[in-house]
C-alpha cells in the first residue's frame, strides 16, 4: 500500500507527505528524524488515504500541496481546525 498523510504540527500548520509504511513514517516524525517537522512536535496524524498504486498516491500528495488541495483539506478538516483554534484560544494545548 501507498499512503498520503496530513499531520497537524505544534505551530498550527499542516504537513503533507507520502510513504509506503505509514506507522514507521509517523514514528520517524514523532521521534524527530524528519528535518521539516522535528522542531514542530508534538504532531498529530489528522488525515490519510491509502492507494494500491504508487503514482496515484504521489499525484494526490502533489495535489494536496497546491492551493486547491490546501483548500480541500481545510474544508474536510474544518471541525478539527475549529476545535484546535477553540482550544488554543482557551489556553489549552
Amino acid at each position: 500500500m501507498y499512503y498520503i498523510y496530513v499531520l497537524f504540527l505544534n505551530n498550527g500548520e499542516f504537513y503533507k507527505g507520502y510513504t509506503e509504511d505509514l506507522k514507521r513514517r509517523i514514528k520517524e516524525h514523532n521521534d524527530g528524524f524528519v528535518d521539516s517537522t522535528k522542531n514542530n512536535r508534538p504532531l498529530e496524524l489528522v488525515y490519510y488515504e491509502a492507494y494500491q498504486n504508487k503514482k496515484d498516491a504521489m499525484d494526490r500528495e502533489r495535489y494536496f500541496k497546491t492551493g486547491w488541495g490546501r483548500l480541500y483539506l481545510k474544508k474536510i478538516l474544518k471541525n478539527y481546525i475549529k476545535e484546535k483554534n477553540k482550544s488554543k484560544n482557551l489556553g489549552g494545548s
